[in-house]
């Protein structure tokens, strides 16, 4: 088994060399090259012993005293970068320079290590990393990323023990590690077993600097958990909201079930609630952590036998619907199943009919003008102001149409089908108004629109003040999105959003708006079209006033296969009492 010992942390930690390094074998400096250090800048941080990795070739027991003076009295030496060494005639053309650079030993070093990476070749990067070292080549940030990266990814114990070296070798090159590197170690340390060594990489990262990502904690949060340390767990959860973090479905599932594990019923609420307020439908991975939750012995223990209803229900007020956040009600066995939602809400397995949840109207007019923003930042702008006064001028519509998905048919363009749509829409709208029609200017240009029913079609559109089309160069989505948002009306299009546009928008309230305003489409020969409206109901985690829970997950959810749900509630509830 791998020996390890680490280095303590410095009063005054120099920006390049406080880190806790893990290395087999301890290796005094001599008392006669202590005189020679007190002359060095960085002398300081020597005054324990140093620890390197003796199998190594960069460290040899019997060269390390010279490897460390050498490089510590260099004083003068300058910061690695990949274009350190390039040619700098001020008469190169830029292609010249570039090719230069391209061609340098650092940029063939680079391209090179980018390749392993595309390949997860993990050994020829360390060849080549050890070759750079014997011919002097410098290595820039970049380099020592895409090695760490490597290192880290590999599931040996080479690359763990090599990624460690390669660390302290490019701290004392003196380049300047970011985000990206401290969390290569911190994942290496993970898979050396010591989550506490990658929970002090984040603290080493914000010493620097540097603000740590989600991903940074991942290392030390999933190593806590899988270790079952749960209180080790929620210290690094608690770091992450102190950076302005929130965890997402990975990191809540992982303390879920650490918490279920260690019986802290406690905290197994609160990811629960968690769950319910950022992702709102689960994964089959985080289902069955939740059902076998409801299955063990300690979720049958706690609980409390009788609760204050009027309580129960202020606390559904203040939150929307769905959910009271009074703790877990009711006690003994819990019956759990798998089950579907009908129609209009109600639980296929206990009959219990779940509810919609608000949305605040003040969060929509928040999100309409992050919209707007991104929208402008994205767009050229004086066209989606030119959009945003032109709807002001004819709104509000009852329902908008995404114009090119709703289209298509068959991998076809077909007017056909979406003047089907906006008939539709029209005799079901209360003001007998057509929907908003938004479609790019290529679509009313060229193709089917040039046959002489579908220019009529389109003519009739404009008159009636019902078709936008959008300019050169512009996304639909950004228009289609606003008017739906800005109406507060229903929104027609099979476009799941999932793509990097709307991941932009970065908010919970999207996904809650989405599911009360989206109106899917099935199109057949026979029947036409068929809308499918938004459920009356919130596919969200819901908890009842009689302590039951309703969990969705992402199984299912489309025109054809609904969505599974999970169904707890208490095998005696219907003998509780109530204050």
């Amino acid at each position: 088994m791998l020996h390890t010992r680490s280095l303590p942390s410095l009063a005054r930690p120099s920006p390049l060399f406080s880190f806790f390094v893990k290395f087999p074998f301890a290796v005094h400096l001599s008392n006669t090259c202590r005189p020679l250090l007190s002359h060095c800048a960085t002398a300081h941080l020597f005054t324990k012993p140093i620890l390197v990795n003796a199998a190594s070739p960069c460290f040899s027991m019997n060269k390390v005293s010279h490897h460390y003076l050498s490089t510590l009295c260099t004083a003068t030496r300058p910061t690695h970068d990949s274009h350190a060494q390039l040619p700098t005639n001020s008469m190169l053309s830029n292609k010249s320079k570039k090719k230069a650079r391209y061609d340098s030993p650092e940029g063939v070093l680079r391209k090179n290590l980018d390749m392993c990476s595309k390949r997860g070749d993990m050994v020829e990067a360390l060849q080549l990393y050890n070759e750079a070292r014997r011919s002097g080549v410098q290595l820039s940030q970049h380099h020592y990323n895409v090695l760490l990266y490597l290192c880290s990814s590999s599931a040996g114990g080479l690359g763990l023990d090599r990624g460690f070296e390669i660390f302290r070798q490019m701290l004392m090159d003196k380049v300047v590690p970011n985000e990206a590197t401290f969390t290569s170690v911190a994942r290496i340390s993970a898979a050396m077993e010591d989550p506490e060594m990658a929970f002090d990489l984040v603290q080493q990262m914000k010493g620097f600097g540097i603000a740590p990502k989600l991903r940074s904690y991942g290392p030390a949060l999933f190593g806590f958990c899988e270790k079952g340390m749960a209180d080790r767990a929620y210290e690094v959860d608690s770091d992450m909201g102190a950076s302005g973090l929130v965890a997402e479905e990975a990191e809540l599932s992982a303390i879920l079930k650490v918490s279920a594990n260690a019986k802290r019923a406690d905290k197994v609420y609160e990811m629960m609630h968690r769950l319910r307020a950022t992702v709102r439908q689960v994964s089959e991975l985080t289902a069955e952590i939740i059902e076998n939750w409801f299955k063990c012995d300690e979720a049958a223990k706690v609980g409390e036998e009788t609760w204050d209803l009027s309580k129960v229900r202020e606390g559904i007020v203040k939150g929307g619907g769905g959910w009271h956040g009074q703790g877990w009600l009711g006690s003994g066995d819990w019956s759990v199943t798998r089950t579907h939602m009908d129609e209009t809400g109600i639980c296929h397995s206990c009959g219990e009919k779940l509810v919609c949840i608000d949305i605040d109207p003040k969060e929509t007019e928040n999100f309409a003008v992050s919209l707007t923003n991104l929208a402008c930042q994205r767009e050229v702008r004086a066209n989606f102001v030119r959009f945003q006064e032109w709807l002001q001028q004819r709104a509000p519509f009852d329902a908008v149409v995404d114009g090119a998905n709703v289209s298509m048919n068959q991998h076809n363009f077909s007017f056909f089908q979406l003047n089907s749509v906006v008939k539709k829409l029209r005799q079901m709208s209360p003001s007998k108004r057509l929907p908003l029609i938004i479609l790019h200017k290529n679509r009313v240009t060229g193709g089917p629109a040039q046959q002489l029913n579908n220019k009529k079609l389109i003519e009739i559109w404009k008159k009636s003040g019902a078709l936008y089309v959008t300019p050169p160069g512009s996304n639909d989505d950004w228009y289609w999105l606003y008017a739906a948002v800005t109406c507060k009306c229903l929104l027609v299009t099979n476009d799941e959003m999932r793509d990097h546009l709307f991941q932009l928008l970065g908010t919970s309230f999207f996904p809650r708006w989405k599911e009360k305003h989206q109106v899917r489409l099935s199109f057949s020969s026979e029947c036409g079209p068929t809308l499918h409206m938004p459920p009356p109901y919130s596919n969200v985690l819901q908890e009842s006033e009689r302590g039951s829970w309703h969990v969705p997950t992402i199984t299912g959810d489309d025109v054809e296969s609904p969505r599974q749900w999970l169904c707890a509630l208490r095998a005696r509830n219907k003998s509780l009492h109530h204050i």
